[in-house]
């Protein structure tokens, strides 16, 4: 059976999406938004008027929650079925477009940035990612600098190599070279009809956050290790599945 991955369009992403639709925020992962989104306005200390650029924000679950608490929020995500799904029921503040986020056009206009449970940063290491690029991901982060103004945050949560490499499953592949984790799995629909697939997702450790933030201009300020719907300011460990990098421009 051929992967629908392998040819995609713009993104390999875009088919899962796609398929998924609505049935992405049935899966346990996003049960904990606001948890993340509270620990998020703290860490990244937004207030209300404040500006925030998500990118890779899938059907806008960050989003809602920040613009609910009066936080003007712009959604980005390679998928038009998420940005669909995100705009048919947007709260006031917030806005959703379709952009590439290793293509982002902004300039100094967000107080901050955020790109979490690899909507986008981690995601440009698999197929048609740039052979030659010291690390492929490097231009979205790079993006999401330039979009910060002087002194934005950004917070960047990323898949951790110690972790991946640790508790390797049966059904995972990982590249030592490229950092990056081959992942075979199903995908569900609403109504539960699945679809082969596979993920390509990069892996970090805090030192290589560190690198790649000051080569894009930004510096890190916290790494903690984190999980989904637990954020908090944990130092980073061998056993934690996630990174949350925070950096200031």
């Amino acid at each position: 059976m051929s992967d629908p991955t392998e040819d995609s369009g713009d993104h390999w992403f875009e088919p899962l999406a796609d398929h998924m639709g609505d049935a992405y925020l049935k899966y346990s992962f996003t049960r904990g938004t606001n948890q993340e989104v509270e620990f998020l306005v703290d860490a990244l200390e937004l207030s209300p008027g404040d500006r925030v650029l998500d990118v890779g924000c899938g059907p806008g679950r960050h989003a809602y929650g920040l613009a609910e608490r009066g936080i003007g929020v712009v959604g980005v995500d390679i998928s038009q079925t998420f940005v669909d799904l995100a705009n048919a029921d947007a709260p006031e503040g917030a806005t959703f477009e379709r952009a590439d986020a290793r293509t982002l056009a902004f300039d100094q206009e967000f107080d901050a940035a955020i790109s979490l449970c690899q909507g986008a940063f981690g995601l440009a290491g698999g197929p048609g990612a740039d052979a030659e690029a010291l690390d492929p991901d490097a231009v979205v982060l790079a993006g999401i600098a330039r979009a910060l103004k002087p002194g934005g945050r950004a917070a960047v949560s990323a898949f951790s190599s110690y972790f991946q490499v640790r508790f390797l499953e049966d059904h995972d592949s990982f590249d030592a070279a490229k950092g990056v984790n081959r992942e075979k799995t199903v995908v569900r629909d609403v109504p539960g009809a699945e679809l082969e697939a596979n993920l390509w997702t990069s892996c970090f450790t805090p030192r290589e956050l560190r690198l790649l933030s000051a080569r894009v201009g930004l510096t890190a300020e916290n790494i903690w290790s984190v999980s989904p719907g637990a954020y908090g300011r944990n130092e980073p460990t061998v056993d934690s599945h996630e990174f949350l990098l925070v950096a200031r421009k």
